[in-house]
Protein backbone atom coordinates (compact mmCIF):
# COMPACT_ATOMS: atom_id res chain seq x y z
CA UNK A 1 0.00 0.00 0.00
CA UNK A 2 1.18 3.86 -0.62
CA UNK A 3 2.86 5.24 2.27
CA UNK A 4 0.85 8.48 3.39
CA UNK A 5 4.17 9.78 5.19
CA UNK A 6 6.09 9.00 1.71
CA UNK A 7 3.75 11.25 -0.37
CA UNK A 8 5.45 13.44 -2.96
CA UNK A 9 4.86 16.93 -2.43
CA UNK A 10 4.78 17.25 -6.51
CA UNK A 11 0.71 16.43 -5.27
CA UNK A 12 -1.86 18.58 -5.55
CA UNK A 13 -4.16 18.52 -1.71
CA UNK A 14 -6.32 15.57 -1.75
CA UNK A 15 -7.60 12.43 -1.21
CA UNK A 16 -5.50 10.60 -3.61
CA UNK A 17 -1.82 10.69 -3.68
CA UNK A 18 1.16 9.17 -5.43
CA UNK A 19 4.35 8.09 -2.84
CA UNK A 20 8.27 8.24 -3.54
CA UNK A 21 8.20 4.67 -4.07
CA UNK A 22 6.95 5.12 -7.83
CA UNK A 23 8.91 3.94 -10.90
CA UNK A 24 7.75 6.43 -13.32
CA UNK A 25 5.83 3.43 -15.59
CA UNK A 26 3.37 6.02 -16.92
CA UNK A 27 0.41 3.21 -16.06
CA UNK A 28 -1.74 6.12 -14.27
CA UNK A 29 -1.32 8.59 -16.25
CA UNK A 30 -2.50 6.93 -19.47
CA UNK A 31 -5.34 4.99 -17.40
CA UNK A 32 -6.38 8.61 -15.44
CA UNK A 33 -5.08 11.42 -17.61
CA UNK A 34 -7.35 14.16 -15.86
CA UNK A 35 -5.73 12.85 -12.37
CA UNK A 36 -2.06 11.91 -13.02
CA UNK A 37 0.74 13.64 -14.80
CA UNK A 38 4.70 13.63 -14.71
CA UNK A 39 5.97 15.81 -12.41
CA UNK A 40 9.54 15.83 -11.85
CA UNK A 41 10.59 11.66 -12.50
CA UNK A 42 7.96 10.16 -11.38
CA UNK A 43 3.64 10.54 -11.19
CA UNK A 44 1.97 12.72 -8.99
CA UNK A 45 -1.53 13.94 -8.54
CA UNK A 46 -2.30 16.87 -10.77
CA UNK A 47 -6.08 17.32 -10.03
CA UNK A 48 -8.35 15.22 -7.74
CA UNK A 49 -10.93 13.94 -9.47
CA UNK A 50 -14.02 15.98 -9.80
CA UNK A 51 -16.55 13.62 -11.79
CA UNK A 52 -17.56 9.47 -11.28
CA UNK A 53 -15.75 8.67 -14.18
CA UNK A 54 -12.90 10.21 -13.30
CA UNK A 55 -12.83 8.54 -10.19
CA UNK A 56 -13.34 5.52 -11.29
CA UNK A 57 -10.15 5.61 -13.41
CA UNK A 58 -8.20 6.81 -10.51
CA UNK A 59 -9.44 4.22 -8.46
CA UNK A 60 -8.60 1.36 -11.60
CA UNK A 61 -4.85 3.32 -11.63
CA UNK A 62 -4.59 2.51 -8.49
CA UNK A 63 -5.15 -1.11 -8.28
CA UNK A 64 -2.97 -1.40 -11.52
CA UNK A 65 0.23 0.24 -10.30
CA UNK A 66 2.44 -2.36 -10.46
CA UNK A 67 4.18 -0.82 -7.15
CA UNK A 68 1.39 0.20 -4.89
CA UNK A 69 2.60 3.69 -5.43
CA UNK A 70 -0.84 5.12 -5.27
CA UNK A 71 -3.18 5.82 -1.74
CA UNK A 72 -5.85 7.34 -0.74
CA UNK A 73 -6.38 9.16 2.58
CA UNK A 74 -9.88 7.91 3.39
CA UNK A 75 -10.45 4.09 2.60
CA UNK A 76 -12.07 3.82 -0.59
CA UNK A 77 -15.23 2.58 -0.11
CA UNK A 78 -16.33 2.10 -3.80
CA UNK A 79 -12.64 0.08 -4.59
CA UNK A 80 -15.08 -2.92 -5.23
CA UNK A 81 -16.50 -1.10 -8.15
CA UNK A 82 -13.57 -0.29 -9.56
CA UNK A 83 -12.47 -3.96 -9.45
CA UNK A 84 -15.72 -5.16 -11.33
CA UNK A 85 -14.91 -3.26 -14.48
CA UNK A 86 -11.16 -4.84 -14.79
CA UNK A 87 -10.53 -5.82 -17.14
CA UNK A 88 -11.81 -2.82 -18.83
CA UNK A 89 -12.75 -3.09 -22.40
CA UNK A 90 -11.37 -1.66 -25.06
CA UNK A 91 -13.28 -2.17 -28.04
CA UNK A 92 -15.06 -5.14 -29.16
CA UNK A 93 -14.24 -8.22 -26.95
CA UNK A 94 -10.62 -6.92 -26.07
CA UNK A 95 -10.21 -5.49 -22.78
CA UNK A 96 -7.14 -4.26 -20.45
CA UNK A 97 -6.44 -6.23 -17.78
CA UNK A 98 -5.11 -3.96 -15.39
CA UNK A 99 -3.16 -5.33 -12.34
CA UNK A 100 0.33 -4.35 -13.92
CA UNK A 101 2.65 -6.33 -12.63
CA UNK A 102 6.34 -5.09 -10.96
CA UNK A 103 7.98 -8.06 -12.35
CA UNK A 104 7.15 -7.02 -15.87
CA UNK A 105 8.17 -3.16 -15.16
CA UNK A 106 4.92 -1.97 -15.15
CA UNK A 107 3.77 -3.70 -18.88
CA UNK A 108 -0.30 -3.51 -19.61
CA UNK A 109 -1.30 -7.08 -20.51
CA UNK A 110 -4.49 -8.24 -22.40
CA UNK A 111 -7.19 -10.05 -22.82
CA UNK A 112 -9.61 -11.30 -25.69
CA UNK A 113 -12.54 -12.93 -25.19
CA UNK A 114 -13.59 -15.21 -27.85
CA UNK A 115 -15.65 -18.50 -29.04
CA UNK A 116 -12.43 -20.18 -29.73
CA UNK A 117 -10.94 -19.96 -26.38
CA UNK A 118 -9.73 -16.92 -24.37
CA UNK A 119 -5.93 -15.39 -24.84
CA UNK A 120 -4.38 -13.77 -22.41
CA UNK A 121 -1.81 -11.86 -23.38
CA UNK A 122 1.14 -11.38 -21.73
CA UNK A 123 1.38 -11.77 -17.72
CA UNK A 124 -1.13 -9.36 -15.36
CA UNK A 125 -0.80 -9.73 -11.60
CA UNK A 126 -2.19 -13.12 -10.48
CA UNK A 127 -4.71 -11.10 -8.14
CA UNK A 128 -7.96 -12.77 -6.52
CA UNK A 129 -10.35 -10.03 -8.52
CA UNK A 130 -8.84 -10.07 -11.80
CA UNK A 131 -8.91 -14.22 -11.36
CA UNK A 132 -12.29 -13.94 -10.20
CA UNK A 133 -13.57 -11.18 -13.45
CA UNK A 134 -11.72 -13.52 -15.78
CA UNK A 135 -13.28 -16.92 -14.33
CA UNK A 136 -16.43 -15.51 -15.03
CA UNK A 137 -15.54 -14.03 -18.52
CA UNK A 138 -14.89 -17.87 -19.83
CA UNK A 139 -11.32 -18.37 -17.80
CA UNK A 140 -8.01 -18.41 -19.79
CA UNK A 141 -7.51 -21.13 -22.92
CA UNK A 142 -4.28 -19.60 -24.34
CA UNK A 143 -1.14 -17.19 -22.58
CA UNK A 144 0.63 -15.68 -24.81
CA UNK A 145 3.81 -13.91 -23.86
CA UNK A 146 5.20 -11.97 -26.52
CA UNK A 147 8.68 -11.92 -25.13
CA UNK A 148 10.97 -13.18 -21.88
CA UNK A 149 10.60 -9.70 -20.26
CA UNK A 150 6.83 -9.65 -19.69
CA UNK A 151 5.92 -13.11 -18.51
CA UNK A 152 5.06 -12.09 -14.77
CA UNK A 153 3.35 -14.62 -12.85
CA UNK A 154 2.45 -16.93 -15.69
CA UNK A 155 3.25 -20.12 -13.64
CA UNK A 156 -0.28 -19.18 -11.45
CA UNK A 157 -2.19 -18.35 -14.39
CA UNK A 158 -1.20 -21.62 -15.88
CA UNK A 159 -2.17 -23.57 -12.46
CA UNK A 160 -5.27 -22.14 -12.17
CA UNK A 161 -6.46 -22.49 -15.50
CA UNK A 162 -4.78 -24.99 -17.01
CA UNK A 163 -3.89 -22.67 -20.38
CA UNK A 164 -1.46 -23.26 -22.62
CA UNK A 165 1.51 -20.83 -22.29
CA UNK A 166 2.88 -19.36 -25.92
CA UNK A 167 6.23 -18.04 -26.23
CA UNK A 168 9.12 -18.36 -29.06
CA UNK A 169 12.13 -20.71 -27.72
CA UNK A 170 14.14 -18.06 -28.62
CA UNK A 171 13.12 -16.31 -25.80
CA UNK A 172 12.84 -19.11 -22.91
CA UNK A 173 14.44 -18.51 -19.91
CA UNK A 174 14.98 -20.42 -16.76
CA UNK A 175 11.18 -19.19 -15.53
CA UNK A 176 9.84 -20.65 -18.77
CA UNK A 177 11.26 -23.82 -19.74
CA UNK A 178 8.17 -25.68 -19.15
CA UNK A 179 6.49 -23.13 -21.40
CA UNK A 180 3.48 -25.65 -23.28
CA UNK A 181 4.18 -24.50 -26.59
CA UNK A 182 6.93 -23.38 -27.61
CA UNK A 183 7.32 -21.32 -31.22
CA UNK A 184 10.14 -21.80 -33.27
CA UNK A 185 11.93 -20.07 -36.79
CA UNK A 186 10.69 -17.06 -38.20
CA UNK A 187 7.83 -17.88 -40.26
CA UNK A 188 4.11 -16.43 -39.00
CA UNK A 189 2.43 -19.15 -37.13
CA UNK A 190 -1.43 -19.52 -37.37
CA UNK A 191 -2.51 -20.09 -34.01
CA UNK A 192 -6.36 -20.14 -35.09
CA UNK A 193 -7.94 -18.38 -38.27
CA UNK A 194 -8.57 -15.52 -36.27
CA UNK A 195 -5.04 -15.20 -34.25
CA UNK A 196 -1.45 -15.08 -35.89
CA UNK A 197 1.87 -14.39 -34.22
CA UNK A 198 4.36 -12.67 -36.33
CA UNK A 199 7.60 -13.17 -35.51
CA UNK A 200 9.66 -9.66 -34.50
CA UNK A 201 13.24 -10.37 -33.49
CA UNK A 202 15.28 -6.67 -32.24
CA UNK A 203 14.01 -5.95 -28.59
CA UNK A 204 14.85 -9.72 -27.82
CA UNK A 205 15.58 -12.43 -30.18
CA UNK A 206 12.08 -14.57 -29.50
CA UNK A 207 10.23 -11.18 -29.56
CA UNK A 208 6.30 -11.93 -31.59
CA UNK A 209 3.77 -9.93 -32.01
CA UNK A 210 -0.33 -11.16 -32.10
CA UNK A 211 -3.10 -9.85 -34.83
CA UNK A 212 -6.21 -10.60 -33.44
CA UNK A 213 -9.04 -10.28 -36.59
CA UNK A 214 -6.44 -8.17 -38.87
CA UNK A 215 -7.67 -5.43 -36.49
CA UNK A 216 -5.72 -5.35 -33.05
CA UNK A 217 -2.05 -5.85 -32.89
CA UNK A 218 -0.50 -6.43 -29.72
CA UNK A 219 3.19 -5.49 -29.58
CA UNK A 220 4.48 -6.41 -26.05
CA UNK A 221 7.95 -4.09 -26.35
CA UNK A 222 8.50 -4.42 -30.35
CA UNK A 223 5.94 -0.68 -30.84
CA UNK A 224 3.97 1.91 -29.44
CA UNK A 225 3.03 5.27 -29.40
CA UNK A 226 5.13 8.25 -28.21
CA UNK A 227 3.36 10.98 -26.78
CA UNK A 228 6.76 13.20 -26.52
CA UNK A 229 7.65 12.15 -30.46
CA UNK A 230 3.94 12.04 -31.40
CA UNK A 231 4.60 8.89 -33.69
CA UNK A 232 5.02 5.14 -33.13
CA UNK A 233 8.18 4.09 -32.41
CA UNK A 234 10.50 1.02 -30.84
CA UNK A 235 12.32 1.31 -27.88
CA UNK A 236 15.62 2.56 -28.94
CA UNK A 237 17.08 2.89 -25.33
CA UNK A 238 15.42 -0.19 -24.55
CA UNK A 239 16.43 -2.43 -27.81
CA UNK A 240 18.41 -5.50 -25.81
CA UNK A 241 18.97 -7.83 -28.77
CA UNK A 242 19.68 -5.84 -32.06
CA UNK A 243 18.37 -2.41 -33.13
CA UNK A 244 19.20 -3.09 -37.09
CA UNK A 245 16.80 -6.39 -36.80
CA UNK A 246 14.20 -4.74 -34.89
CA UNK A 247 14.24 -2.23 -38.32
CA UNK A 248 13.66 -5.43 -40.35
CA UNK A 249 11.11 -6.82 -38.16
CA UNK A 250 8.83 -3.31 -37.91
CA UNK A 251 9.08 -3.27 -42.38
CA UNK A 252 7.60 -6.95 -42.22
CA UNK A 253 4.75 -5.90 -39.90
CA UNK A 254 4.11 -3.68 -43.24
CA UNK A 255 2.32 -6.57 -44.98
CA UNK A 256 -0.17 -7.10 -42.37
CA UNK A 257 -3.23 -4.29 -42.05
CA UNK A 258 -4.97 -3.79 -38.32
CA UNK A 259 -5.94 -0.74 -36.70
CA UNK A 260 -5.06 -0.98 -33.10
CA UNK A 261 -1.11 -1.39 -31.60
CA UNK A 262 -1.46 -2.72 -28.33
CA UNK A 263 1.59 -2.41 -26.50
CA UNK A 264 3.06 -3.49 -22.89
CA UNK A 265 5.32 -0.06 -22.73
CA UNK A 266 4.34 2.59 -24.03
CA UNK A 267 0.66 4.29 -25.37
CA UNK A 268 -1.83 2.38 -26.94
CA UNK A 269 -2.93 3.74 -30.55
CA UNK A 270 -5.46 3.48 -33.16
CA UNK A 271 -5.43 4.80 -36.83
CA UNK A 272 -7.36 4.20 -40.04
CA UNK A 273 -3.92 4.91 -41.96
CA UNK A 274 -2.01 2.28 -40.01
CA UNK A 275 0.40 1.61 -42.83
CA UNK A 276 1.41 5.56 -43.40
CA UNK A 277 1.90 6.14 -39.20
CA UNK A 278 4.29 2.54 -39.52
CA UNK A 279 6.19 3.81 -42.33
CA UNK A 280 6.73 7.33 -40.28
CA UNK A 281 7.81 4.71 -37.38
CA UNK A 282 10.44 3.09 -39.78
CA UNK A 283 11.49 6.37 -41.27
CA UNK A 284 12.39 7.02 -37.56
CA UNK A 285 13.98 4.40 -36.58
CA UNK A 286 16.47 4.43 -39.58
CA UNK A 287 17.88 7.69 -38.60
CA UNK A 288 17.25 7.34 -34.39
Amino acid sequence: MAQLKARRSENVDGDFFVDTSCIDCDTCRWMAPKVFSRRGEMSAVQAQPTTPEQRLQALQALLSCPTASIGTVAPPRDIKQAQAQLPGQIEDNVYHCGYHSEQSYGAASYFIQRPGGNVLIDSPRFTPPLVNQLEAMGGVSYLYLTHRDDVADHDKFQTHFGCQRILHQDDITADTQAIELPLTGQEPYALAPDLTIIPVPGHSPGHTVLLYQDKFLFTGDHLAWSVRLGHLYGFRRFCWYSWAEQIRSMKRLTDYSFEWVLPGHGRRFQSGTMAAELQTCIDWMETA
